[in-house]
């Protein structure tokens, strides 16, 4: 495979080989629940993910240099490539380049979790800072999104909250990473987090959302959830 060279004609293989194995009713289903502009073909993620395994043993740069937005797979195909990427530097260049690509939830979550050069990467923090300065819908949502998977740890926690307090964003895919991400510190860090939620300016939608999701969540005791809960009755209604 390392011999193998991408040019326009193997991009176009490729894209031929994806068009063989779509799914019409995968692809009726994943319309229903992820919006993006994008063309769908309907290959499921697992699949997806097991070709870019294999792309990355060739000169998969060149390919990123190739592709075109032709359909959603491809987008999600150049999006888990990145994450392949071994230097700190280039993979930002890149990714500040795709993150404009993103219009959904499901492939900004999807590439997000392989992004594994943030762990443990200090340097992560700035660029987290960075995507949530900008007004992208889908920038900060990828932002909250990156520190809830790689950095929900006691020396991130102050800068996460203030991360929180400073998003103005209304947008729903926004908040509910802030929700989700929240959640995410209730089960590691619950009292520091119960006394953000109830002291600092939080909206009422993202209190709700992170109740919500607590709620849900099988690692916070009956106990905890419902401490969480009363801290805001008086406040906010729960349903």
């Amino acid at each position: 495979m390392n011999s193998f060279k991408w040019n326009k004609a193997n991009y176009k293989k490729l894209l031929s080989y994806l068009d063989s194995i779509k799914e019409e009713e995968y692809r009726l289903f994943n319309k229903k629940i992820v919006d993006t502009k994008y063309e769908m073909l309907g290959i499921r993620v697992p699949v997806i993910k097991d070709l870019v395994k294999r792309i990355s043993k060739t000169d998969f740069i060149k390919l990123l240099e190739l592709v075109n937005d032709d359909y959603y797979e491809v987008v999600l195909i150049y999006g888990l490539l990145l994450g392949c990427i071994k230097d700190y530097d280039l993979f930002i260049c890149y990714l500040k380049k795709f993150v404009y690509k993103i219009d959904n939830w499901a492939i900004c979550d999807i590439v997000s979790s392989s992004y594994k050069i943030f762990k443990d990467n200090d340097k992560g923090i700035s660029f987290i800072s960075y995507l949530l300065k900008d007004e992208y819908e889908f920038s900060k949502r990828l932002g909250f999104v990156l520190l809830l998977n790689y950095y929900v740890k006691e020396e991130y926690l102050s800068d996460i909250f203030d991360f929180i307090l400073s998003n103005n964003s209304d947008k729903y895919y926004v908040n509910m990473a802030v929700s989700w991400l929240l959640c995410e510190c209730y089960v590691k860090f619950k009292d520091e987090t119960l006394v953000f939620l109830r002291d600092k300016p939080v909206n009422d939608f993202v209190i709700r959302k992170t109740i919500s999701k607590v709620n849900d969540s099988y690692r916070v005791s009956a106990k905890d959830k419902l401490r969480l809960k009363q801290a805001f009755d008086k406040r906010i209604s729960i349903k």
